[in-house]
């Protein structure tokens, strides 16, 4: 593999707080050096960013694949494909697939299947319980052994309190945390929207929103037992996010994410039965919008993550009530993140933070920052090129954006994998 230098970038590292004008060399691999005024070694190819930010490839907390079982709505090859045009260089994938990750030789397949696409680090959570059945656990220590890098029962919440009293045990014995879909079943259960005036106006079954915080408390209640690390997915609501604001404080094992349409849309954007804008959890008011912007901006969010969650035509094309919850996010995860940087919420690198280091971090990953020696794990994007999201014209197979129709200002002009391109504008 050529050395290959890549002059006049807006150097942007999170980790150590860079934001300057410069070049990166990149050889066999990693990063050889970065800063002002390198030189091209002899043979080297020269690649002129034009003053387009150069930032260490995101790093996605959270995804559903297709694969294994649903592979008409994404595979493991589309998704990477998608994965690379939105900047994505390492994929945490859920596994409450068709069978699901609850088995060391699948793990092992999966990482794999991701290795060998060469564009992606595919990293399997394992099942916290055996088939994500929420009822008897799953071999954590095989799990784990075989590459798991946290364990959780994916879009399905661990109901049970003894069974997740249980999980934090074992997975705190294993250096590893638990990731919980913080809603209350039987509250959430045959629900389509968040229970409100829109709801009731639209004639659509609700979820309270309480049906979050519940959960939250209970389950930061069973970190205070057993000294385990919970992690909160998909943090949408004030109330939660207050809960986990506490717990932080009073410095137990508690983390969370969100994702894009929970700081971007609220519940207004299902408009007139719009299913695409069906989620799990579901969008929110806008005061719970704005609850999660200011989590956002105080760090009790730990990460921001795309919440992919692929779905095919016939799944969304069904009355509201019937259809399948879930959003493509994989190439809109950095635009619209880089929204809230236009908009002023958050600086540059503060937005970039929550898509690279601190969700690198959490997981104990040696990625998500620009420093010699480190991955050459790159993203080239301008943050001012504005696109249009399209539903049919995204890549990969699934479709179903929340933000179909949204202007969006940030555009990925190219990903690198460990030195290697795989993505180019």
């Amino acid at each position: 593999m050529r050395d290959l230098l890549i002059t006049d970038a807006r150097l942007l590292d999170p980790a150590s707080g860079t934001d300057s004008r410069g070049a990166l060399l990149v050889r066999e691999g990693v990063i050889a050096d970065l800063g002002p005024g390198l030189a091209a070694p002899e043979g080297a190819e020269v690649l002129d960013a034009g003053g387009a930010c150069l930032a260490p490839g995101l790093v996605d907390l959270r995804a559903n694949l297709g694969e294994p079982g649903a592979e008409h709505r994404e595979s493991i090859a589309s998704a990477a494909g998608a994965a690379a045009a939105g900047g994505i260089t390492t994929l945490c994938v859920l596994p409450d697939t068709d069978p699901a990750l609850d088995d060391p030789a699948l793990l092992s397949f999966m990482i794999r299947r991701g290795e060998a696409t060469g564009s992606v680090s595919l990293l399997p959570y394992g099942a916290a319980t055996a088939g994500c059945a929420g009822k008897e656990l799953a071999e954590f220590g095989l799990l784990r052994e075989a590459g798991a890098i946290a364990f959780t029962d994916g879009a399905r919440a661990i109901a049970s309190a003894r069974t997740m009293r249980l999980a934090l045990s074992y997975a705190r014995a294993f250096g590893a945390f638990v990731v919980q879909h913080p809603e209350e079943p039987t509250l959430a259960a045959g629900g389509a929207a968040t229970e409100g005036e829109l709801a009731t106006r639209l004639g659509l079954p609700g979820i309270p929103p309480a049906a979050e915080a519940m959960m939250v408390a209970r389950d930061i209640a069973l970190a205070r037992i057993t000294g385990g690390h919970v992690h909160f997915a998909h943090v949408s609501t004030a109330a939660a996010l207050d809960l986990i604001r506490a717990a932080k404080a009073e410095g137990l094992r508690v983390t969370c994410d969100t994702a894009p349409p929970y700081f971007d849309l609220n519940e207004t954007a299902i408009g007139d039965y719009r299913t695409y804008a069906k989620l799990s959890p579901p969008l929110r008011t806008e005061a719970d919008r704005q609850a999660v912007v200011a989590a956002l901006k105080d760090g009790t969010i730990d990460a921001v993550a795309s919440d992919h969650q692929p779905r095919d035509a016939d799944d969304k094309r069904l009355p509201f009530a019937q259809a399948e919850a879930g959003g493509a996010g994989l190439a809109t995860l950095l635009a619209v993140t880089l929204a809230r940087v236009h908009g002023g919420d958050l600086p540059m690198l503060e937005a970039l933070a929550l898509l690279t280091c601190r969700p690198a971090a959490l997981l104990g990953l040696p990625v998500g920052r620009l420093a010699k020696g480190a991955p050459a794990d790159l993203v080239l994007f301008h943050p001012e090129r504005g696109w249009k999201v399209e539903a049919g014209s995204l890549p990969g197979k699934a479709q179903n954006s929340p933000f179909d129709g949204r202007a969006l200002e940030g555009r990925v002009l190219g990903t690198w994998k460990a030195g290697r391109r795989v993505f180019g504008a």
